[in-house]
């Protein structure tokens, strides 16, 4: 204990300069998206008795304020300070998010062997490093504190860094930890470095705390939307309107108790999935004995035994020993079983990463299926992450914090808000001038006043524009669509561009065998349709080997390609347990060729059966001068990775001295990693022939190993040291065939002028053929690839332009013999169309078998240029060029071999140039894509997956459309319910201050009319109209304040207002002309023949009068007008009638109001507090009625003929030109192409002269 004082106080000294220490903010997680800006705060007493001052005179409501401010709340009770004393930290996000947190310290002592790498730089520093509780005292202790100081934000924690005199958050052994140290320096801790480690990590759980109703039930009350209901009710209740604020406070209420519910019952399904039943698993202790411990106390750095039959982990853990099929659904929504192979001892210092060195870890969340092992060894993994740091707790901590998202609908919508309490403000002026000016008594005034926000500020509003995506959602769910986060459906309804990926979304997920082309003296065979052919050579054993497929519940499983290309050559796979005692007691998986013993069981071998058919034309060749069967055994995988493109095996044939290697991957790479000598000359010829037609090609090669090497030594190599200096073998040949529903789907999106991108990993010429196949490329459209390629000792960094066509042309002019003739049916993709730009048709005749095409000059057909850039260039010109990716972006449409994170880049530079992007893919290498873009959507057979926003359990790229659709209608429902809704605020506004300036007012039941039975009913199935069948080029709106949006709704309030003021002259000429039919019902009789209502100075306020009832009739026929005006159905709805349920209640609304009007029965007239019109004339009625058809007319005929039409949006444009609006980013991006003709084909790109970097100079050697 004094050796770890000692050290804490000489760090203090050297580390922590006083100076340095007086920051008062600093910020966490920089340049991330959970960058944080943190300020800090002590106790001050004199702020305390200020605080509580203010608490006591402001009747409590400053505490409500400091609730939603809390940033107000650290100014007035505490002072601030630097954050080396700090107690409490105010953070803030860069979305803009305030929080407090309480500064906690950490007394018990923590130690351990290994916790982590927690300085800056710890070599620079004369700490001993060697004992970890000097190495935390050295870095996260604050020198006046006798512990660590730390925070937890949002299932984070952050502890003080003494050396960068700030919060870090804290490490664990995904971050500076190597490789080596992760395989050879952990074998297992005692129990008191164990407890240590758990009070710096925290225990192994994901606890959801799902609050009590009690504290939802505060939290909920405490919102704005509610304080204001709140104070509403209590406003109508001191008027008197009980009955209204009775039923205000019901629905409220019942608002809240389903609101209550939703929100827990969301808590407890997310509960109920992150956790996992309690169960125990084998720990490693310093003993190397292992020992069940529970899953929760597991720990960072405990290496821990997987059992053979599987289980759930709890725990990111990497391999260290064996292998493990895993099912990683929940994480990427890919359901095939992905194989987890040891993490490989490295001699050098690599940096273990999880997204790197996926393929060795083991994440939370997911299911080990299967693991295995040689002998009696167990498999064992060491702890790297645990609780909420770990890959599942991340997408937890998403879901539970997600992103403010940032759709200019509802920054618009809170403008409109703040712009009709401008409007209130005025109508307040002029409600307290007039009720002063007749000297009203002021507890009337003050109410009469108060009354005018509650109408023009709807209480109602904030709900009734989410209806439209509630329903919205419901409808995706029928359509097997799942979403997780409704808001997301607004922004389908404004995607402009959206990105595929295309193995298993635009093509088939499955491939169909379409041959082998072997090798032979340089050059390229004929092509093998049936590989079970093949003699048994190295060729046949890497078809055989080079897998990583497993029997799971007594069936094959794995990859797809990998199935295909293992029954194309009818072996059969034995793994340990089965007859593996030949290899001693070392027990790979073996696969051999079948026999009469093996071929689909004995019971099925019957004399002349097709089965001993097939085997004895399989058996020419199995009476061999070996003493041994034809047996190999698998003895080590490098699994695929997108990284490497490629995956390989080390084999051992039973009865050899030697190991073999087989290699399979992408052509190009498998290329570069063999002799070049073994690679065929005509190899790119070959390949780029297969790869224009759409076919899948893989690479196979070989390598003989060193007979001295071991399989000990086999078990410790580096992948890097086995994939080099192979013998080339062969091509494998697959069918990719694209799904039926792909096609019409791209032609919907283009017709609907959506752009379409497809993101790939596959090979560039592939998927451009995919892309002319589905229609993505137009026939006649010009596709020309990018090439950027990096600095060298030669060249400065440079990018070239190249027609694609241009490419096969030049192929053309080798003179490589062409491939085997493909027939008509073979071929998958028949829409390739090369160009020929005046080359003769008898270079080109070893071409012509793709199809029979007319000779096209581009210059004679209008074309539209597509650019296609693979994955390498890309990375360069993102390093090198950086002022040529927007245009990259806007013009690109083929982005082939991008790796995932390459993916989520593309996505945020589309997003960055305005676009709208929706994403597509399978949910297995483009989570992160998915998650990227405004909209994405999973293909996956689970009901719900955290991949994405939106999952679709029907595999193709039909929910693309439904769901864009749907958010269309969504979109346009939520403006329409959010003009009506300002239309209803008008409406009754305008009613209100006509009855103000006569004293009166609309009656209790005329309000509850009005609110309740009208506003509630329409806003409630407005939105339930379904969406237009068609998808068509114009798109909704994406603004409130769009001046078409601004015209429609000032123009009905003009219009408002005009007929109101019109029925109210009306009942003034009436009454004149005919005084004797109102002159018994004026103002309770208290002024004869003051029939205008004018009240004098000690009456009582009169709302039964003749003005508040005529304006209650018409008014109530204003309401169900402007709905059927904005239940505007195509091009984003379907018709109003297809709504039954609305367009009902619209007539029964009318019908009711038209009865109320024209022949209303004296108990509903007192009910509601109205005057009995069944004495007046039958013509003041008829006109009354008149006035609200006529109203009705004018309405739709403005909104539809005049706001709608081409002239006006001619106006629209006119003034956006006035006003300068700049166009959307990649809008100016696509007018400056069009204006130079970008791309250039005749010279190469380089960076200009004061953009080269360092790197380049050095590079190129100048």
């Amino acid at each position: 204990m004094k050796k770890s004082q000692l050290v804490y106080s000489r760090t203090t000294v050297e580390l922590a300069p006083r100076n340095s220490l007086l920051q008062t903010q600093g910020v966490l997680n920089k340049g991330t998206d959970e960058e944080l800006l943190c300020w800090g705060y002590r106790p001050s007493k004199w702020k305390q008795v200020v605080y509580f001052t203010s608490v006591v005179l402001t009747l409590g409501i400053i505490l409500l304020v400091i609730h939603w401010k809390p940033e107000l709340g650290c100014y007035l009770r505490w002072k601030q300070c630097s954050l080396y004393k700090a107690k409490h930290i105010l953070l803030k996000t860069r979305f803009g998010t305030m929080s407090v947190i309480k500064v906690q310290v950490m007394t018990e002592p923590i130690e351990g062997d290994h916790v982590g790498n927690y300085t800056e730089s710890p070599a620079t520093s004369t700490t001993d490093l060697s004992d970890d509780r000097s190495l935390l005292s050295s870095s996260w202790t604050a020198g006046l504190d006798s512990g660590v100081r730390y925070f937890d934000y949002q299932n984070t924690r952050y502890l003080w860094d003494q050396i960068k005199n700030s919060f870090r958050k804290l490490d664990d052994l995904s971050t500076k930890t190597t490789c080596h140290t992760l395989h050879e320096n952990f074998k297992g801790m005692s129990q008191e470095h164990r407890l240590a480690r758990k009070r710096l990590y925290g225990p192994n759980t994901m606890i959801i705390d799902v609050p009590s109703y009690w504290n939802l039930f505060i939290g909920e009350v405490l919102n704005p939307f509610y304080i204001f209901q709140i104070g509403s009710i209590t406003l109508w209740s001191i008027d008197e309107y009980y009955y209204y604020a009775g039923c205000i406070f019901f629905i409220s209420a019942l608002s809240i108790c389903i609101s209550l519910r939703e929100t827990r019952k969301q808590r407890v399904t997310l509960r109920n999935m992150v956790s996992t039943e309690e169960s125990w698993v084998e720990v490693c202790n310093e003993k190397q004995e292992f020992i069940a411990k529970a899953e929760h106390e597991l720990v960072p750095g405990d290496v821990i035994a997987i059992p053979a039959h599987g289980c759930v982990m709890t725990c990111d853990a990497v391999l260290t020993a064996g292998t493990c099929i895993v099912n990683e659904s929940m994480l990427t929504g890919e359901s095939v079983p992905v194989t987890k192979t040891p993490l490989i001892p490295l001699e050098d210092e690599e940096i273990y990463s999880p997204e790197v060195h996926k393929r060795h870890t083991l994440f939370s969340g997911t299911k080990v299926v299967q693991t295995r092992y040689y002998g009696q060894a167990k498999v064992t993994a060491v702890v790297i992450r645990t609780g909420f740091n770990t890959a599942k707790g991340e997408l937890v901590r998403a879901i539970l914090f997600p992103k403010p998202l940032d759709f200019k609908f509802y920054r618009d919508a809170i403008r409109f808000i703040l712009f009709l309490a401008g409007v209130a403000s005025l109508g307040m002026v002029y409600s307290l001038v007039t009720y002063m000016r007749f000297k009203e008594p002021w507890d009337r005034t003050i109410l009469r006043v108060l009354d005018i926000v509650t109408i023009v500020v709807p209480p109602a509003l904030p709900a009734a524009m989410t209806v439209g995506t509630v329903y919205a959602q419901n409808r995706l769910k029928k359509s097997k669509i799942f979403c997780i986060s409704p808001p997301r459906i607004n922004f389908c309804g404004r995607i402009n561009v959206f990105c595929f990926d295309k193995t298993g979304t635009l093509t088939e997920d499955g491939l169909d065998m379409w041959g082998v082309v072997p090798v032979a003296n340089r050059r390229f065979d004929s092509p093998v349709t049936d590989p079970s052919t093949l003699p048994r050579e190295p060729l046949l054993v890497c078809l055989a080997a080079c897998h990583s497929l497993t029997i799971i519940d007594k069936e094959l499983s794995g990859d797809p390609l990998d199935l295909i290309m293992f029954n194309a050559i009818n072996w059969i796979l034995e793994e340990p347990g089965a007859d593996t005692h030949k290899f001693d007691i070392i027990a790979p998986t073996v696969v051999k060729p079948c026999s009469a013993e093996t071929f689909l069981g004995e019971e099925q071998y019957k004399p002349g059966s097709p089965a001993i058919r097939r085997q004895q034309s399989l058996s020419v060749q199995e009476e061999t001068f070996d003493e041994h069967p034809f047996e190999v055994g698998i003895i080590k995988q490098f699994t695929f990775s997108s990284t490497s493109q490629c995956m390989s095996v080390i084999t051992r044939r039973m009865g050899e001295n030697h190991h073999d290697i087989f290699c399979k991957g992408a052509p190009e790479k498998i290329a570069s990693l063999c002799k070049p000598e073994t690679v065929p000359i005509d190899f790119h010829s070959v390949l780029h022939s297969y790869s224009i037609q759409g076919f899948r090609v893989i690479a196979l090669s070989h390598r003989p190993m060193d007979p001295k090497i071991t399989w000990h030594q086999v078990q410790r190599l580096s992948r890097d040291k086995v994939e080099k200096d192979l013998n080339f073998l062969g091509l494998l040949v697959m069918q990719n065939q694209l799904k039926p529903q792909t096609a019409p789907v791209i032609r919907t999106l283009k017709d609907a002028d959506i752009r379409t991108v497809m993101i790939t990993g596959d090979m560039i010429q592939t998927a451009i053929s995919v892309a002319r196949n589905c229609k993505m490329v137009g026939r006649h459209d010009r596709v020309i690839l990018v090439n950027a390629h990096p600095p060298d000792k030669e060249n400065a960094a440079h990018v070239e332009y190249e027609e694609a066509e241009h490419f096969l042309d030049k192929m053309c002019l080798n003179q490589y013999p062409s491939p085997p003739l493909l027939h008509q049916a073979e071929r998958p993709f028949n829409c390739y169309r090369p160009i020929f730009l005046n080359i003769a048709s008898k270079l080109c005749a070893t071409f012509f078998y793709l199809q029979r095409y007319t000779r096209i000059h581009i210059g004679e057909i209008p074309s539209r240029k597509h650019l296609a850039i693979n994955g390498r260039s890309f990375g360069v010109i993102t390093s090198h060029f950086p002022e040529l990716l927007p245009k990259i972006c806007v013009q690109g449409t083929i982005f082939a071999r991008m790796s995932p994170d390459q993916k989520c880049q593309l996505i945020e530079n589309l997003q960055a140039l305005d676009y709208t992007v929706g994403m597509c893919g399978d949910g297995a290498n483009d989570c992160e894509a998915l998650k990227a873009a405004h909209a994405g959507i999973s293909l996956s057979e689970a009901e719900a997956s955290v991949a994405a926003p939106f999952t679709s359990s029907v595999n193709n790229i039909e929910c693309v459309v439904t769901a864009m659709r749907e958010g269309r209608a969504a979109l346009v429902t939520s403006f329409g319910c959010f003009k009506y809704m300002a239309l209803y605020s008008f409406i009754q506004f305008i009613s209100v201050m006509i009855l103000y300036t006569y004293l009166t007012n609309l009656s209790d039941f005329e309000f509850l009319y009005i609110d309740l039975i009208i506003t509630t009913s329409i806003a409630v199935l407005m939105g339930n109209t379904p969406a237009y069948q068609k998808l068509v080029r114009k798109k909704p709106p994406g603004s409130l304040v769009k001046l078409s949006n601004l015209v429609s709704i000032l123009s009905q309030v003009v219009i408002v207002a005009v007929f109101q003021i019109g029925a109210f002259y009306y009942l003034k000429y009436m009454m004149d002309k005919h005084p004797d039919s109102f002159s018994d019902n004026g103002h309770s009789g208290n002024h004869s023949g003051n029939h205008s209502g004018i009240v004098t100075e000690n009456s009582p306020e009169e709302s039964k009068s003749w003005e508040s009832t005529t304006i209650f009739l018409v008014s109530s026929f204003m309401y169900i007008a402007v709905a059927f005006t904005y239940s505007k159905g195509p091009p984003f709805r379907k018709p109003i009638y297809t709504n039954v349920l609305y367009l009902f209640t619209l007539i029964l609304l009318f019908g009711f109001s038209a009865f109320l009007l024209l022949s209303p029965l004296p108990p509903i007239t007192h009910f509601m507090v109205m005057k009995p019109l069944e004495n007046t004339l039958m013509e003041f009625r008829l006109v009354l009625f008149g006035i609200a058809i006529g109203f009705m007319i004018t309405s739709c005929l403005l909104e539809w003929l005049v706001v709608d039409s081409g002239w006006m949006k001619c106006f629209y444009t006119a003034v956006g030109k006035l006003r300068k609006s700049q166009p959307s980013k990649y809008k100016t991006i696509q007018m400056e192409i069009k204006a130079s003709d970008w791309p250039s084909l005749d010279c190469p790109v380089y960076p200009a002269a004061g953009d080269i970097t360092e790197l380049e100079i050095e590079a190129s050697g100048h």
